[in-house]
């Protein structure tokens, strides 16, 4: 079963209705294409600055090049791969270092049922790089966000409805498949998400948490992780099924500048099981709702990555 956990009181929204964002800065990790370089134009023709966080620093370089008019703020890039907790400490710092204030730390970048492989830290690659990557980056950065009392957006996937956790074998050493183990890193990503933004509301932290998914996008996730018959079937559904990854990126928008928003909410599209159309909240699987698990998942990240996300004092 799945349910709506908030109600934002609006039916559709559109990035017709995002404010003036002058001044404000939107760090984005894989900016460099389709969901995160959609929503960097988004946010950038509203006036906002951009920092793309991306694993290539040429595709990077493209990026920004291809804004370059199609934006209203500064865009600045940073080398980041999330696969690599060394690359993702130095990145935070980094920006950390160039910015006092982020606005919206956006953790987009993601991989999708590849292979059974390992991340050069010995995690299981998928779970790695989807969860454990963003885990450390966003308690590296969480003081920023709290400066600007801004916000952290979680892109998770209606495919967190198929994931499981098991705390005893989070890597899947005894069960992987490359769609398990992607669903189960996307529902990772949702409990994340709530759990960060109950402990910043109980922590009285003025940095708000909020999810928000795609839907079905046609974007380079498809093809670039998925093998064999996953992706020849990717190949001829995307072009017939999938919505652009402009529409797909709406719902990141509404998440990290909309007015309209609610901490702690989950909005994606409401058409199609939710796999395209207008945009609003979205339906959460009851099994992404045990808080108990949400806080075993955030003690195991803490103990993996080997430090403690430390909260902002007030």
């Amino acid at each position: 079963m799945a349910k709506h956990i908030a109600d934002s009181g609006f039916k559709d929204w559109s990035p017709a209705q995002l404010p003036d964002l002058t001044g404000k800065t939107y760090v984005i990790t894989g900016g460099n294409s389709g969901i995160g370089l959609e929503a960097a134009k988004m946010l950038g023709h509203a006036g906002g600055d951009l920092v793309l966080a991306c694993r290539s620093s040429d595709k990077a370089e493209a990026a920004r090049a291809s804004l370059v008019g199609q934006t209203n703020g500064k865009v600045d890039i940073v080398q980041l791969d999330l696969s690599d907790l060394a690359s993702v400490r130095r990145a935070a710092d980094a920006v950390a270092q160039a910015y006092d204030r982020v606005d919206g730390l956006i953790n987009n970048a993601g991989i999708m049922q590849t292979p059974q492989m390992k991340t050069r830290d010995g995690f299981e690659l998928q779970l790695g790089t989807n969860h454990l990557g963003h885990f450390l980056w966003t308690g590296r950065l969480i003081d920023r966000v709290e400066a600007a009392a801004g916000r952290v957006v979680v892109v998770a996937s209606i495919a967190h409805k198929f994931g499981r956790l098991d705390m005893n074998d989070l890597m899947l050493e005894r069960s992987y498949t490359p769609t398990r183990s992607y669903s189960r890193t996307k529902l990772a990503n949702l409990m994340f998400a709530f759990e960060l933004d109950r402990r910043l509301q109980e922590g009285g932290c003025k940095a708000i948490c909020i999810a928000c998914h795609p839907g079905y996008a046609n974007t380079n996730l498809q093809s670039t992780g998925p093998t064999g018959l996953f992706n020849l079937v990717y190949k001829i559904a995307n072009p017939l099924l999938a919505q652009s990854s402009r529409a797909g990126a709406i719902p990141t928008v509404l998440a990290a500048a909309g007015v309209e928003a609610k901490r702690g909410a989950y909005y994606g599209p409401q058409g199609m099981g939710e796999a395209r159309g207008r945009v609003s909240d979205a339906l959460v699987a009851d099994h992404a709702l045990d808080r108990g698990l949400w806080a075993d998942l955030w003690r195991a990240s803490e103990t993996l990555q080997g430090e403690p996300f430390e909260l902002p004092t007030r």
